[in-house]
């Protein structure tokens, strides 16, 4: 008994020693092989780790590093590593889950800048001439949206059910593909065009930390 648990003692302090002397590529080559990546980083690498559950909100532009990786990142690979701060990191990407995704485009009246009558006799007006086919959603949100994805022609890429205003997403949801129409909220007036039917894709994310 005495000798088995010498061996094993000094198998561990050899595993020890590898960890410490282990290169970032080593590193990210043995997690990928791991079975269990948080007992190998506690275990082995003894390393300190953090778990995070990150939601994808746009499967285009990404807020973080952290929503890029959860939707484009791969099971099991481990990226990095990465430096923010001054804490310098790895990253891998343990689980995946679905979420719906609703593509839609957006024209925006700002309420705190334009009175109700104001804001809603605009949006008549945008309404009325793409209807009658006078001009195209893209062009209308250039020239009158008064939020951010007038640089996009009123495009807000796909955005995953949850993220949006509540009484936009009911709208959104019940509507068909290609329909134009009028949401009013809080901060003003949405002129919401449901761009594609709603799609499934990569919307949560489990991943793991690892602190170097």
């Amino acid at each position: 008994m005495f000798k088995c648990n010498c061996f094993l003692i000094l198998i561990f302090s050899s595993l020890s020693g590898f960890s410490q002397q282990m290169t970032i590529s080593r590193m990210k080559a043995e997690l990928e092989k791991s079975p269990n990546s948080p007992l190998y980083v506690k275990e082995i690498l003894k390393k300190k780790f953090r778990l995070d559950t990150v939601m994808v909100t746009r499967t285009s532009h990404f807020n973080s590093l952290a929503d890029s990786l959860a939707y484009k990142g791969e099971i099991k690979k481990v990226y990095g590593p990465y430096n923010i701060h001054g804490i310098r990191f790895l990253v891998q990407i343990l689980a995946k889950l679905p979420n719906t995704f609703y593509r839609v485009s957006q024209i925006y009246i700002d309420t705190s800048v334009f009175r109700y009558r104001v804001a809603d006799s605009i949006g008549k007006s945008i309404l009325t001439r793409i209807n009658n086919k006078q001009d195209d959603f893209g062009h209308l949100a250039q020239t009158y949206s008064m939020g951010g994805e007038s640089a996009t022609k009123g495009d807000l890429g796909w955005v995953a059910k949850g993220t949006l205003v509540p009484t936009i997403e009911h709208e959104v949801e019940r509507r068909k593909k290609g329909e134009v129409f009028f949401v009013w909220t809080s901060n003003g007036l949405h002129i919401i065009k449901k761009t594609e039917d709603p799609k499934q894709d990569n919307g949560v994310a489990l991943m793991m930390r690892i602190f170097l």
